[in-house]
């Protein structure tokens, strides 16, 4: 496996980087099309605005809403890109997703089984149905560095795991970012002209809140993570975090309402410092909007009765939990 050449943030020539990917992006594509998923996340974004600007119309951008997407994402998103001059089209194909997701709690039978619906069933159609040859995808450095070392199985690396997409799943896979970290595409985010909003805001997983539920990702409890989430980031959408978020445990725990013991739900947040999310540090956030936090998910979400805050650097903990 040939090993990625890491272009960091700190030294990089911005303007020449985004010159060199449009011309790699148009050689690649030549006179034909190229299709992407756009989720809303960062990378997604860098590379949505990087593809249409190497290929303008020739680039179709479709939004898959899986039914793991926080609350009213797809049309906010959809929107927000129409504001730039590019169409989003988005597609529900929520029941697929969480049809496949049915039943599984492993967390990369978990990741698989959203990789496999995403590539093969939902993208696989729409490549045949466009007549595009390309997929554009915003993998970055830090998705190959934690699959190939075994951490977790990001659900958009392939090549470096030895699977041909163009064999596996019929077209094959543009990665223009994947020579950078975080901080990287959030400065070729900048360099394309994209509104600070879209380029600097919070991580999301690829596998969107099926990545934030530990167990099976039912509609029901996909559903209270969402609650949970907007509740979360509402809370803390002011604090200089590098990303935060709300965790669904699988275990039910003891707890009070009305006097009564009763068994309900556990939340646990997160929120961490950092450059490159190769490691990371757990925010010193201050007890008064920790203790709000709890009371507002607690009191608006009954079937939670208590949450916890995560003190645990990475490593020996991760990001995300799943």
């Amino acid at each position: 496996m040939k090993k990625i050449r890491e272009i960091k943030a700190g030294t990089m020539n911005v303007d020449e980087f985004i010159a060199d990917k449009i011309r790699d992006i148009q050689l690649a594509v030549g006179d034909g099309l190229a299709i992407n998923a756009l989720s809303g996340g960062v990378d997604s974004s860098v590379v949505t605005a990087l593809g249409h600007r190497a290929l303008g119309d020739r680039l179709k951008t479709f939004f898959i809403d899986n039914g793991l997407m926080r609350q009213g994402e797809p049309a906010r998103v959809a929107a927000d890109f129409r504001k730039l001059g590019i169409r989003v089209e988005v597609l529900d194909a929520s029941k697929a997703f969480l049809t496949a997701l049915k039943g599984i709690a492993d967390p990369e039978e978990k990741r698989e089984a959203i990789t496999q619906t995403f590539y093969k069933k939902i993208f696989g159609r729409l490549v045949v149905k466009s007549g595009a040859k390309h997929l554009l995808q915003g993998t970055i450095l830090t998705d190959v560095d934690e699959t190939v070392a075994g951490i977790k199985r990001q659900h958009n690396v392939f090549a470096q795991l030895g699977i041909d997409p163009q064999k596996a799943f019929g077209y094959q896979i543009l990665e223009p970012l994947i020579e950078l970290r975080k901080e990287g595409v959030r400065k070729v985010g900048q360099g394309l002209g994209l509104p600070e909003s879209m380029f600097a805001r919070i991580p999301f997983p690829g596998p969107g809140l099926a990545a934030r539920v530990i167990g099976e990702a039912t509609p029901a409890r996909i559903a209270l993570v969402r609650r949970a989430t907007a509740i979360l980031e509402a809370a803390l959408k002011d604090v200089p975090a590098f990303q935060y978020l709300a965790i669904l445990h699988e275990d039910r725990v003891t707890g009070m309402r009305n006097r009564k013991r009763v068994f309900g739900n556990q939340i646990e947040i997160r929120c961490w410092d950092s450059l490159d999310a190769r490691t990371a540090r757990p925010t010193r956030l201050p007890y008064d909007t920790l203790e709000a936090v709890a009371k507002k998910i607690t009191r608006t979400i009954p079937e939670v009765v208590s949450v916890t805050y995560n003190i645990t650097s990475k490593p020996t903990s991760t990001i995300e939990a799943v």
